[in-house]
């Protein structure tokens, strides 16, 4: 098939690098040249694993195109996917000013009959609006589908090309069939695609992420009542994941979620029920508890030096919202940096990707803060002379470090394991004291 994409974000970078790896010809339509330039050069703007050699390659092989005319894309497409960010407002809901200026421009290109799939996250009714748009003036009709996506950062090309199912929000059979045939590897290695009403499938996005970031709030939560009441999260969180009934994903206790995803469709969809007079008690609760979770890590640090910050220096291990991905997106690492040089204290800041991601986009590392922010050459280097190691984001490579190393290097052997991911016991047999979650 002939595909569009519209955005070379994330979301459509991906889905049309792995559209035209299984064989259809895909153009992607950006209004950043100088993003389409560094595409054509076979660079990526983001970390996202496998997806660099993919485009590198569809582009050599001439099935992926990159250009910012769409008059050389829209008029020839089979479909066409609006990918563009839909960032929140002040109140939470969702901003569809690129959505809908993707659709005014494409409009008077598409042929009668041309199909539209919004793969944006847009909240309930969109699609109409943007059918209601392209249809205006015009005789035979235009198909507006909706189809989400579903990708995580760190895993988005496996997650693309082996999905848990493919949903489609449409009651359009000429479009079924074209999605049926898009989609057909798939459902050939038994993945399933869920045709639904459009509004449906709308809100099938809000729900699936809101459900998942929940699940990160409850053991959260459940990681403070056992802090109060000696218990442990951990053998806490096996007796429950264990029950094929809940199973063991998202249960993981730690400093919160972060990332393009969780924070704002969550917020979007509480405010999509208050569009409806409807209070969404458990994204709300989800989202406070998921706020409460960061102060609380940032107060264990604060009581442990009696209050005072000032002139101690801290090791800040990861900055990335979650491993593999560079993205820094409401990451709990920006929290937790912030109070810390609000009190006075010094950072030494490593991660193996992010680090210019934080650099240009934290608004943390200002003239003002650099002379209290050290970029660290690696996790050694980010340790050397601190008072305390701060793990922030679970790298494999921050995993199994040497302790008798950290031992000779830190000034106070005192660890802040946000993720749970060294053994109290060992830690302790090694002479560090240490603080973990829900522990």
């Amino acid at each position: 098939m002939r595909i569009s994409i519209i955005g070379t974000g994330y979301v459509g970078l991906v889905t049309g690098a792995c559209f035209a790896e299984m064989g259809n010809i895909v153009w992607c339509i950006d209004k950043d040249k100088k993003r389409l330039s560094e595409l054509k050069a076979g660079r990526v703007p983001f970390y996202e694993p496998q997806l660099g050699d993919i485009v590198k390659n569809n582009f050599k092989e001439k099935r992926l195109f990159f250009t910012s005319d769409y008059k050389r894309a829209i008029p020839n497409s089979d479909v066409v996917f609006i990918c563009v960010g839909t960032p929140p407002k002040e109140d939470g809901s969702a901003d569809l000013r690129y959505v809908m200026a993707a659709a005014g421009e494409m409009k008077p290109l598409l042929r009668n009959g041309s199909i539209v799939a919004v793969k944006s996250t847009v909240p309930v009714g969109t699609c109409d609006l943007v059918e209601n748009l392209l249809n205006g003036g015009r005789k035979n009709k235009i198909v507006v589908v909706s189809n989400p996506e579903f990708l995580k950062e760190g895993d988005a090309v496996r997650d693309f090309m082996y999905p848990d199912r493919v949903v489609v929000g449409t009651e359009d059979e000429k479009a079924r069939k074209v999605f049926l045939e898009l989609y057909s590897p798939y459902t050939k290695r038994g993945q399933a695609i869920i045709f639904m009403k459009r509004r449906s499938s709308e809100l099938t996005k809000y729900a699936a992420n809101s459900y998942l970031a929940m699940r990160v709030s409850f053991i959260n939560e459940i990681s403070m009542l056992c802090e109060r009441i000696g218990a442990d999260v951990e053998e806490v969180r096996k007796g429950i994941g264990t029950d094929r009934r809940i199973g063991m994903q998202f249960m993981y206790p730690g400093i919160g979620y972060g990332g393009s995803c969780f924070p704002k469709d969550v917020k979007a969809l509480i405010e999509l029920g208050r569009k409806y007079n409807i209070d969404i008690n458990f994204a709300r609760i989800t989202d406070e508890i998921n706020q409460l979770q960061r102060e609380n890590f940032f107060d264990k640090i604060l009581k442990r030096f009696n209050g005072r910050l000032k002139g101690l220096v801290f090791a800040i291990e990861g900055v990335a919202f979650k491993p593999n991905t560079d993205d820094i997106r409401e990451a709990p690492s920006l929290y937790i940096i912030k109070r810390m040089l609000e009190s006075g204290a010094r950072v030494r800041l490593f991660d193996p990707i992010a680090i210019e991601n934080f650099k240009a986009n934290s608004g943390l590392y200002t003239d003002k803060e650099k002379k209290s922010i050290y970029l660290a050459k690696d996790f050694y280097d980010a340790a050397r002379g601190s008072d305390a190691l701060v793990l922030i984001t679970e790298w494999n490579e921050f995993r199994r470090p040497d302790y008798q190393r950290l031992k000779r290097i830190m000034r106070k052997k005192i660890i802040f394991d946000g993720r749970n991911i060294y053994s109290r016991d060992v830690l302790i047999e090694n002479g560090f004291e240490y603080f973990g979650v829900g522990l």
